[in-house]
């Protein structure tokens, strides 16, 4: 699995048609692409990653504090396109991603393993067009793999 984490002052999400929408206050936006390999067990390494990923300031304005020692908030968007590249020609090639049932059956396996661990969770949807709006913290981003 790979996710992109974004400490975030504020996050939302809708689809493009604006029917449904989710919107986070301080906390973290992961964006997450599942690839052909990943299993359970690569959801289970980075809710724990995830959870405990120190990138919030403490007192002395070190990153050092983790979205649980905050009580912030996370966002999770499927985004396939991270499990993408472009390393030859112009067109990005997605042979890595997951295929979309798989995709969303380990998505939505992580949502619950993160929503039993902790109960400010919010989600996009899997298979959607989606408008992301997010206000960057600093801006502080990081790429995890499993």
């Amino acid at each position: 699995m790979i996710g992109l984490i974004q400490r975030v002052k504020e996050a939302a999400v809708s689809t493009i048609d604006q029917k449904q929408a989710c919107s986070i206050g301080k906390g973290i936006v992961l964006f997450l692409a599942i690839e052909k390999e990943d299993r359970e067990k690569n959801g289970d390494l980075l809710v724990e990653k995830v959870l405990k990923c120190r990138i919030f300031a403490d007192e002395t304005g070190k990153m050092n504090r983790s979205l649980l020692d905050i009580n912030g908030e996370l966002l999770v968007i499927p985004e396939f396109t991270l499990a993408g590249e472009i390393a030859k020609g112009n067109r990005p090639s997605f042979d890595r991603a997951a295929p979309a049932e798989v995709g969303k059956q380990l998505f939505d396996y992580f949502t619950m393993q993160l929503e039993n661990r902790y109960k400010a969770v919010k989600k996009g949807y899997f298979g959607a067009n989606m408008a992301v709006y997010l206000i960057n913290d600093g801006p502080v981003t990081f790429w995890i793999k499993t």
